[in-house]
């Protein structure tokens, strides 16, 4: 099954705050939650900036943003805040979520700070929702523990297609995507990564699930143009 995630299901505006565990070893989660964040914005000509947050932990594990990778329309567009500690950086995630002026937020925390209670979740849950400002939460390493998020996905790299013209070019980038728990949708996985011919994510395979719950809704895996 192949087809465009529907990011803007009529359900995607309670789901503000999104987490994604993935591993440390790899840079799947923040490049995720990247492309996740990209393909949501509900206007492409939106050019207001974004933030990027991460606690010491997490740029010593995964290191800092490097512009020049970014993709084109976001690179000028970042601002980028290290916090020394948990504490700080969810005092940065909240205070960003409370400005409607930035497009998206990325917060980047490595394990299990006591900081990150599910108390410290529902604020960052609360504030995402109250000002429409979407959270994706990369949880670097983490075990899964209580959290308010609305949908919450298992993030590994999965294998690159091979590029059509240049066999010895790296593919572009596949991740499994595993959907343990979403307010709407019922868990499943899904292989996605990008659509060069609609320029947004897309599914390349499915394992199971993607049903959800609630009559009357969608797929997580299903949408337009589907083959």
């Amino acid at each position: 099954m192949r087809g465009a995630i529907p990011l803007h299901h009529p359900a995607r505006a309670s789901c503000r705050h999104t987490e994604l565990f993935a591993s440390a070893d790899e840079a799947s989660g923040a490049a995720l939650a990247l492309a996740l964040a990209r393909d949501a914005m509900d206007d492409p000509a939106d050019h207001r900036p974004w933030l990027w947050v991460q606690d010491r932990a997490a740029i010593r594990l995964s290191g800092r943003p490097y512009r020049p990778g970014l993709p084109t329309g976001l690179r000028h567009r970042l601002i980028h805040v290290a916090a020394p500690r948990a504490e700080d950086a969810l005092f940065a995630l909240e205070e960003g979520l409370r400005c409607r002026d930035l497009a998206f937020v990325i917060g980047e925390v490595a394990g299990n700070p006591a900081a990150l209670d599910f108390t410290a979740s529902r604020r960052l849950s609360l504030a995402a929702e109250r000002h429409g400002v979407p959270l994706w939460m990369v949880r670097l390493s983490a075990r899964h523990d209580l959290g308010s998020a609305r949908m919450r996905w298992d993030v590994a790299a999965a294998p690159s297609p091979s590029p059509r013209w240049n066999r010895d070019a790296p593919g572009d980038p596949r991740w499994r995507a595993d959907l343990f728990r979403a307010h709407v949708f019922q868990p499943g996985q899904w292989i996605v990564g990008d659509d060069g011919e609609r320029h947004s994510l897309a599914v390349f395979a499915t394992d199971h699930g993607g049903v959800v719950s609630d009559a009357g809704d969608r797929s997580l895996a299903a949408g337009s143009g589907q083959a």
